[in-house]
Protein backbone atom coordinates (compact mmCIF):
# COMPACT_ATOMS: atom_id res chain seq x y z
CA UNK A 1 0.00 0.00 0.00
CA UNK A 2 1.35 3.60 -0.66
CA UNK A 3 2.71 5.95 2.53
CA UNK A 4 -0.08 8.23 3.12
CA UNK A 5 0.75 11.68 1.86
CA UNK A 6 0.01 15.05 2.63
CA UNK A 7 -3.51 16.33 2.38
CA UNK A 8 -2.06 19.15 0.14
CA UNK A 9 0.10 17.25 -1.89
CA UNK A 10 -3.47 15.02 -2.73
CA UNK A 11 -4.83 15.78 -6.39
CA UNK A 12 -8.02 18.28 -5.25
CA UNK A 13 -10.83 16.24 -7.42
CA UNK A 14 -12.62 19.23 -8.21
CA UNK A 15 -12.51 19.62 -12.41
CA UNK A 16 -15.63 18.61 -14.44
CA UNK A 17 -15.43 15.33 -16.25
CA UNK A 18 -17.08 14.86 -19.43
CA UNK A 19 -20.05 12.47 -19.35
CA UNK A 20 -20.30 10.46 -22.21
CA UNK A 21 -24.07 10.88 -23.91
CA UNK A 22 -24.12 7.06 -24.19
CA UNK A 23 -23.68 6.44 -20.38
CA UNK A 24 -26.71 8.96 -19.61
CA UNK A 25 -28.92 7.04 -22.11
CA UNK A 26 -27.55 4.04 -20.64
CA UNK A 27 -29.12 4.62 -17.34
CA UNK A 28 -32.12 6.23 -18.38
CA UNK A 29 -33.08 2.95 -20.33
CA UNK A 30 -31.59 0.77 -17.72
CA UNK A 31 -31.12 2.03 -14.60
CA UNK A 32 -27.39 1.28 -14.34
CA UNK A 33 -24.17 2.90 -16.62
CA UNK A 34 -20.72 2.51 -16.19
CA UNK A 35 -18.47 5.43 -16.64
CA UNK A 36 -14.29 4.76 -17.68
CA UNK A 37 -11.70 6.74 -15.97
CA UNK A 38 -13.53 9.20 -14.01
CA UNK A 39 -10.60 9.23 -11.57
CA UNK A 40 -6.80 8.37 -12.94
CA UNK A 41 -4.87 5.57 -11.39
CA UNK A 42 -2.68 8.05 -9.59
CA UNK A 43 -5.41 9.92 -7.91
CA UNK A 44 -7.12 7.13 -6.37
CA UNK A 45 -3.74 5.63 -5.18
CA UNK A 46 -3.24 9.25 -3.40
CA UNK A 47 -5.93 8.80 -1.68
CA UNK A 48 -6.64 4.82 -1.42
CA UNK A 49 -4.63 4.47 1.78
CA UNK A 50 -6.83 6.74 3.78
CA UNK A 51 -9.68 5.38 2.40
CA UNK A 52 -8.49 1.96 3.53
CA UNK A 53 -7.69 2.72 7.25
CA UNK A 54 -10.74 4.75 7.76
CA UNK A 55 -12.97 1.82 6.90
CA UNK A 56 -11.36 -0.35 8.38
CA UNK A 57 -11.68 1.61 11.96
CA UNK A 58 -15.02 2.30 11.25
CA UNK A 59 -15.72 -0.99 10.18
CA UNK A 60 -19.22 -2.69 11.62
CA UNK A 61 -18.40 -5.75 12.25
CA UNK A 62 -14.80 -7.76 11.88
CA UNK A 63 -15.74 -11.24 13.25
CA UNK A 64 -14.11 -13.97 11.00
CA UNK A 65 -16.08 -14.64 7.96
CA UNK A 66 -17.13 -17.57 9.46
CA UNK A 67 -18.95 -16.13 12.21
CA UNK A 68 -20.92 -13.86 10.01
CA UNK A 69 -24.19 -13.89 8.36
CA UNK A 70 -24.68 -14.01 4.85
CA UNK A 71 -25.02 -9.98 5.01
CA UNK A 72 -22.41 -9.81 6.73
CA UNK A 73 -19.79 -12.04 4.65
CA UNK A 74 -20.81 -10.05 2.01
CA UNK A 75 -18.35 -7.04 2.94
CA UNK A 76 -16.94 -5.12 5.45
CA UNK A 77 -19.12 -2.13 5.86
CA UNK A 78 -18.75 1.34 7.04
CA UNK A 79 -20.53 4.86 6.55
CA UNK A 80 -19.62 8.38 6.18
CA UNK A 81 -15.98 8.17 6.18
CA UNK A 82 -15.97 12.01 5.23
CA UNK A 83 -17.11 12.60 8.87
CA UNK A 84 -13.66 11.12 10.26
CA UNK A 85 -11.03 11.86 8.04
CA UNK A 86 -9.86 15.18 5.96
CA UNK A 87 -8.39 13.17 2.84
CA UNK A 88 -11.92 10.73 2.63
CA UNK A 89 -13.62 14.46 3.02
CA UNK A 90 -12.01 15.58 0.18
CA UNK A 91 -12.71 12.40 -1.73
CA UNK A 92 -16.08 12.14 -1.08
CA UNK A 93 -17.25 15.60 -1.37
CA UNK A 94 -15.72 15.62 -5.15
CA UNK A 95 -17.08 18.06 -7.36
CA UNK A 96 -16.29 15.92 -10.13
CA UNK A 97 -17.91 12.67 -8.63
CA UNK A 98 -20.56 14.99 -8.14
CA UNK A 99 -21.24 16.26 -11.55
CA UNK A 100 -21.03 13.06 -12.79
CA UNK A 101 -23.53 11.66 -10.71
CA UNK A 102 -26.15 14.46 -11.56
CA UNK A 103 -25.39 14.43 -15.44
CA UNK A 104 -26.05 11.01 -15.44
CA UNK A 105 -29.36 10.83 -13.04
CA UNK A 106 -30.32 13.98 -15.35
CA UNK A 107 -31.07 16.59 -12.78
CA UNK A 108 -29.45 20.15 -11.55
CA UNK A 109 -28.32 19.39 -8.64
CA UNK A 110 -27.55 16.65 -6.23
CA UNK A 111 -26.81 16.31 -2.48
CA UNK A 112 -24.89 13.67 -0.44
CA UNK A 113 -27.04 11.31 1.34
CA UNK A 114 -24.11 8.57 2.47
CA UNK A 115 -20.69 7.54 1.33
CA UNK A 116 -19.65 3.90 2.11
CA UNK A 117 -16.67 1.65 1.97
CA UNK A 118 -17.44 -1.78 0.40
CA UNK A 119 -14.31 -4.03 1.27
CA UNK A 120 -15.32 -7.33 -0.26
CA UNK A 121 -12.37 -9.69 1.57
CA UNK A 122 -10.91 -12.56 -0.35
CA UNK A 123 -13.03 -15.37 -0.06
CA UNK A 124 -15.67 -13.17 0.92
CA UNK A 125 -19.56 -14.18 -0.15
CA UNK A 126 -21.77 -12.86 -2.46
CA UNK A 127 -24.29 -9.94 -1.83
CA UNK A 128 -27.76 -10.84 -2.27
CA UNK A 129 -30.25 -9.18 -4.66
CA UNK A 130 -32.07 -6.09 -3.09
CA UNK A 131 -32.98 -2.66 -3.57
CA UNK A 132 -31.26 0.17 -1.97
CA UNK A 133 -34.10 2.12 -1.59
CA UNK A 134 -35.94 0.32 0.35
CA UNK A 135 -33.54 2.09 3.24
CA UNK A 136 -34.25 5.50 2.28
CA UNK A 137 -36.64 7.61 3.69
CA UNK A 138 -36.94 9.99 0.51
CA UNK A 139 -39.95 11.53 -1.80
CA UNK A 140 -38.09 10.67 -5.29
CA UNK A 141 -36.53 8.16 -7.11
CA UNK A 142 -33.92 10.61 -8.26
CA UNK A 143 -31.28 8.97 -6.02
CA UNK A 144 -28.01 7.53 -7.66
CA UNK A 145 -25.25 5.63 -6.18
CA UNK A 146 -21.65 5.97 -7.68
CA UNK A 147 -19.65 2.71 -6.64
CA UNK A 148 -16.00 2.86 -7.83
CA UNK A 149 -13.27 0.04 -7.26
CA UNK A 150 -9.85 1.51 -5.70
CA UNK A 151 -7.89 -1.71 -7.39
CA UNK A 152 -8.12 -2.69 -10.52
CA UNK A 153 -10.82 -5.57 -10.53
CA UNK A 154 -10.66 -8.56 -12.81
CA UNK A 155 -13.72 -9.81 -14.61
CA UNK A 156 -13.96 -13.04 -11.65
CA UNK A 157 -14.49 -10.12 -9.13
CA UNK A 158 -15.91 -7.39 -11.58
CA UNK A 159 -18.80 -4.55 -11.30
CA UNK A 160 -21.78 -5.79 -9.65
CA UNK A 161 -24.68 -7.71 -11.32
CA UNK A 162 -28.21 -5.50 -12.47
CA UNK A 163 -31.54 -6.39 -13.41
CA UNK A 164 -31.79 -3.66 -16.50
CA UNK A 165 -35.33 -2.48 -16.55
CA UNK A 166 -35.98 -2.55 -12.75
CA UNK A 167 -35.31 1.36 -11.84
CA UNK A 168 -38.87 1.30 -13.82
CA UNK A 169 -40.65 -0.70 -11.38
CA UNK A 170 -40.16 0.98 -8.26
CA UNK A 171 -40.54 -0.45 -5.22
CA UNK A 172 -40.45 -4.36 -5.93
CA UNK A 173 -42.00 -5.35 -1.90
CA UNK A 174 -39.24 -7.24 -1.14
CA UNK A 175 -37.30 -7.73 2.02
CA UNK A 176 -34.57 -6.48 3.43
CA UNK A 177 -30.79 -7.94 2.24
CA UNK A 178 -30.59 -11.47 3.39
CA UNK A 179 -30.95 -15.09 1.81
CA UNK A 180 -34.85 -14.30 1.72
CA UNK A 181 -34.23 -11.32 -0.24
CA UNK A 182 -31.65 -13.09 -2.73
CA UNK A 183 -34.31 -15.82 -3.00
CA UNK A 184 -37.35 -13.59 -3.54
CA UNK A 185 -35.85 -11.12 -5.88
CA UNK A 186 -33.93 -13.62 -8.07
CA UNK A 187 -37.80 -15.35 -8.67
CA UNK A 188 -39.26 -11.86 -9.87
CA UNK A 189 -35.81 -11.66 -12.17
CA UNK A 190 -36.92 -14.62 -13.99
CA UNK A 191 -40.89 -13.89 -13.23
CA UNK A 192 -40.81 -9.99 -14.59
CA UNK A 193 -38.19 -11.41 -17.73
CA UNK A 194 -35.85 -8.91 -16.50
CA UNK A 195 -32.09 -9.04 -18.26
CA UNK A 196 -29.36 -9.35 -16.02
CA UNK A 197 -26.24 -7.68 -17.21
CA UNK A 198 -22.76 -6.39 -15.50
CA UNK A 199 -20.17 -4.61 -16.25
CA UNK A 200 -17.23 -7.02 -16.47
CA UNK A 201 -13.59 -5.74 -15.38
CA UNK A 202 -13.11 -2.43 -14.05
CA UNK A 203 -9.66 -0.59 -13.17
CA UNK A 204 -9.19 2.02 -10.22
CA UNK A 205 -11.78 4.58 -11.07
CA UNK A 206 -13.90 3.58 -13.13
CA UNK A 207 -17.74 3.97 -11.84
CA UNK A 208 -20.84 1.95 -12.04
CA UNK A 209 -24.18 4.27 -11.55
CA UNK A 210 -27.18 2.39 -10.41
CA UNK A 211 -30.48 4.19 -9.35
CA UNK A 212 -32.14 3.82 -5.41
CA UNK A 213 -34.58 1.12 -7.08
CA UNK A 214 -32.23 -0.52 -9.49
CA UNK A 215 -32.15 -3.88 -8.57
CA UNK A 216 -28.69 -5.69 -8.38
CA UNK A 217 -26.50 -8.19 -6.44
CA UNK A 218 -22.45 -8.98 -6.53
CA UNK A 219 -20.77 -12.48 -6.66
CA UNK A 220 -18.34 -13.62 -3.97
CA UNK A 221 -14.45 -12.88 -4.07
CA UNK A 222 -12.99 -15.80 -5.32
CA UNK A 223 -9.74 -14.07 -5.46
CA UNK A 224 -6.51 -13.79 -2.62
CA UNK A 225 -6.90 -10.47 -2.79
CA UNK A 226 -9.74 -7.57 -0.36
CA UNK A 227 -11.73 -5.88 -3.09
CA UNK A 228 -12.23 -2.25 -1.76
CA UNK A 229 -15.03 -0.22 -3.39
CA UNK A 230 -16.06 3.38 -1.98
CA UNK A 231 -19.94 4.52 -2.90
CA UNK A 232 -21.20 7.61 -2.64
CA UNK A 233 -24.85 7.73 -2.08
CA UNK A 234 -26.32 11.09 -4.53
CA UNK A 235 -30.25 12.51 -3.76
CA UNK A 236 -31.23 15.38 -6.12
CA UNK A 237 -31.36 18.42 -4.59
CA UNK A 238 -35.11 19.84 -3.59
CA UNK A 239 -35.91 16.04 -2.41
CA UNK A 240 -37.44 15.78 0.68
CA UNK A 241 -37.97 13.41 3.57
CA UNK A 242 -40.54 10.80 3.53
CA UNK A 243 -42.33 9.55 6.49
CA UNK A 244 -39.91 6.33 7.22
CA UNK A 245 -42.06 3.23 6.02
CA UNK A 246 -40.23 0.62 7.73
CA UNK A 247 -37.28 0.67 10.79
CA UNK A 248 -34.84 0.96 8.36
CA UNK A 249 -36.16 4.01 6.98
CA UNK A 250 -36.73 5.39 10.82
CA UNK A 251 -33.01 4.53 11.66
CA UNK A 252 -31.51 6.47 8.10
CA UNK A 253 -33.85 9.23 8.50
CA UNK A 254 -32.12 9.81 12.13
CA UNK A 255 -28.53 8.66 10.88
CA UNK A 256 -27.84 9.85 7.61
CA UNK A 257 -30.17 12.48 7.12
CA UNK A 258 -29.65 14.30 10.70
CA UNK A 259 -33.26 13.73 12.08
CA UNK A 260 -35.11 15.76 9.58
CA UNK A 261 -38.90 15.96 9.73
CA UNK A 262 -41.08 14.22 7.22
CA UNK A 263 -42.01 16.73 4.76
CA UNK A 264 -38.91 18.88 5.04
CA UNK A 265 -36.33 19.01 2.38
CA UNK A 266 -33.09 16.85 2.75
CA UNK A 267 -30.55 19.96 3.64
CA UNK A 268 -29.05 19.19 7.40
CA UNK A 269 -25.38 19.36 7.61
CA UNK A 270 -24.77 15.32 6.84
CA UNK A 271 -26.27 16.65 3.62
CA UNK A 272 -24.55 19.10 1.71
CA UNK A 273 -25.23 20.15 -1.83
CA UNK A 274 -21.85 18.73 -3.73
CA UNK A 275 -23.00 19.68 -7.57
CA UNK A 276 -23.35 22.35 -8.80
CA UNK A 277 -20.17 23.29 -6.01
CA UNK A 278 -21.16 26.29 -3.65
CA UNK A 279 -20.90 29.43 -4.81
CA UNK A 280 -21.24 28.31 -8.53
CA UNK A 281 -22.96 30.87 -10.69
Amino acid sequence: MPALRRLDERPPLDDPFPVPAEAIAEFAEKGHAVVRGVASAEEVEAYRPDLEATAQRLAWDTRPLAERDTYGKAFLQSANLWRADEASRRFVLSPRFAGVAAAVLGVDGVRLYHDQALVKEAGGGHTPWHQDQYYWPLDTDRTITLWMPLVDLPSEVGSMTFASGSHRMGDLRGPSISDESDEVFAAAVDELGLRTETHGALAAGDVTLHGGWTLHSAGGNPTATDRPVMTIIYVADGARVAEPANRYQEFDRQAWLGGVEPGQPVGSELNPRLWPPEGAA
